[in-house]
């Protein structure tokens, strides 16, 4: 079974910045996608980020475009998220998420859907105070 473990999370202020970080417990984490979803109270758990098997590709959904970054160390079984600028409404339960996926095909892919993701990380609270 494929455990996730996110930390890095914590109250910062409006403006600030935390780095997110993801391990993995798998034996090579080169055969997942992986992406980040957030949920705040009320709401859907909603996309963030991806990456694709690589680190290669990338993708973002709007409203976090030129503040926060995905990256990866498949050598440290990590995935990271840095988020700058943030806003008050960044506010939410941070999920880490893995896609298991194999072949040459796959390893652009990055994966947007709740449903596409195999395993998932136990969640990280981030608080952006005003």
């Amino acid at each position: 079974q494929v455990q996730l473990v996110e930390s890095g999370g914590g109250l910062v202020q409006a403006g600030g910045s935390l780095r997110l970080s993801c391990a993995a417990s798998v034996r090579t984490f080169s055969m997942f996608a992986a992406g980040w979803f957030r949920q705040a109270p009320g709401k859907e758990r909603e996309f963030v980020a991806a990456i694709s098997r690589s680190g290669g590709n990338t993708y973002y959904t709007d409203s976090v475009k030129g503040r926060f970054t995905i990256s990866r160390d498949n050598a440290k079984n990590t995935v990271y998220l840095q988020m700058n600028s943030l806003k008050p409404e960044d506010t939410a339960v941070y999920y880490c998420a893995a896609d298991r996926l194999e072949g040459t095909m796959s390893l652009t892919v990055v994966s947007t859907r709740r449903e596409l993701y195999d395993y998932w990380g136990q969640g990280t609270q981030v608080t952006v105070s005003s």
